[in-house]
């Protein structure tokens, strides 16, 4: 039988809550290229990847400019939203999410798995929920 982990283990364990929180509203909801890659330096590691759908990013300054074209792309009331708790222990962690216009109704929903290393994001998933019909 395992043993359980102790208080001080626990203890030792990152803010996912606030890492993965942050990305969302610092990062991907960030229109300002110098505050979100000041936010990129703060929440990730020296040399980070994203995993979206279609393709693998890597680096803060690539990151940054994948945040910064969503906001380009669906305008500045387009925000994304945590749906739920973060959910993570020992280097990893989930947020639900869901993106539209701010005060609308969400255009598309996801969720977030990111490997923390260090107290910092060293990789994120970004899994899309299929279009609903």
């Amino acid at each position: 039988m395992p043993e359980p982990i102790s208080a001080a283990q626990a203890a030792d364990e990152p803010d996912y809550g606030h890492l993965l929180r942050s990305n969302l509203e610092r990062v991907f909801n960030e229109p300002d290229p110098a505050r979100r890659a000041s936010a990129i330096a703060d929440l990730f590691v020296a040399e980070p990847i994203l995993y979206e759908p279609a393709d693998i990013v890597r680096g803060r300054a690539a990151i940054s400019e994948i945040a910064g074209g969503l906001l380009d792309r669906f305008g500045p009331d387009f925000r994304f939203r945590p749906d739920g708790d973060v959910v993570g222990h020992h280097g990893l962690a989930t947020l639900r999410w869901q993106a539209g216009p701010a005060g609308g109704p969400a255009m598309v929903t996801g969720t977030d798995a990111a490997e923390i290393v260090g107290g910092r994001i060293a990789q994120l998933w970004v899994l899309l929920d299929p279009a609903k019909p």
